[in-house]
């Protein structure tokens, strides 16, 4: 179990950090080298920002959209194992990734409306009963900054998240409802 279990979070992260416009976000498990065979002709795609024809897609649910310092910010949430069973991993694997969550921060110049390069930054996350709570660091992944979170109850968690880029920083505080 656990050398299967390492395998299928390696792929899920892979999955997670493709960047949108990578070749690799469309060829199927047989088609990258050195990616277990388990799940061939299996479609994967990146998370984050599709881009279909020139349309761009974000998924996830958004949590947070307005200013983030200087920049203009959008967090969405993935609920991680609804996804990867969305993208035909077996129900049995994506299970054991119930409940798993991970936050998705895309930043903009509200002037250009190009995405920010040379992000860093931290989300604090205090969960229902305030006496729980973390930091997670933000890592660059493709169009956007993001962390596997951990949001085990239902009932509110408050996000603070701040970020740094070019020498200006910038924070916002969201909450967003668990059900």
């Amino acid at each position: 179990m656990g050398r299967k279990r390492f395998i299928v979070w390696g792929v899920a992260c892979s999955i997670l950090a493709l960047p949108a416009i990578s070749p690799a976000t469309e060829m199927t498990h047989g088609e990258m080298s050195g990616m277990p065979g388990a799940h061939d002709g299996m479609k994967m795609y990146a998370h984050g920002d599709m881009n279909h024809g020139g349309h761009e897609m974000k998924s996830g649910e958004m949590i947070f959209s307005g200013k983030v310092g200087p920049w203009a910010g959008e967090a969405r949430l993935i609920d991680k194992g609804a996804y990867m069973e969305q993208s035909g991993v077996s129900a049995k694997i994506a299970a054991r990734f119930a409940g798993e969550r991970h936050l998705m921060l895309f930043l903009t110049d509200p002037e250009t409306g190009k995405p920010v390069s040379g992000v860093a930054g931290e989300v604090s996350i205090a969960g229902p009963d305030m006496a729980s709570s973390s930091k997670v660091t933000l890592v660059v992944m493709g169009g956007h900054i993001g962390a596997d979170v951990d949001l085990p109850r239902p009932g509110e968690y408050t996000f603070t998240a701040e970020i740094e880029s070019g020498g200006r920083k910038g924070s916002a505080t969201f909450t967003h409802t668990m059900k």
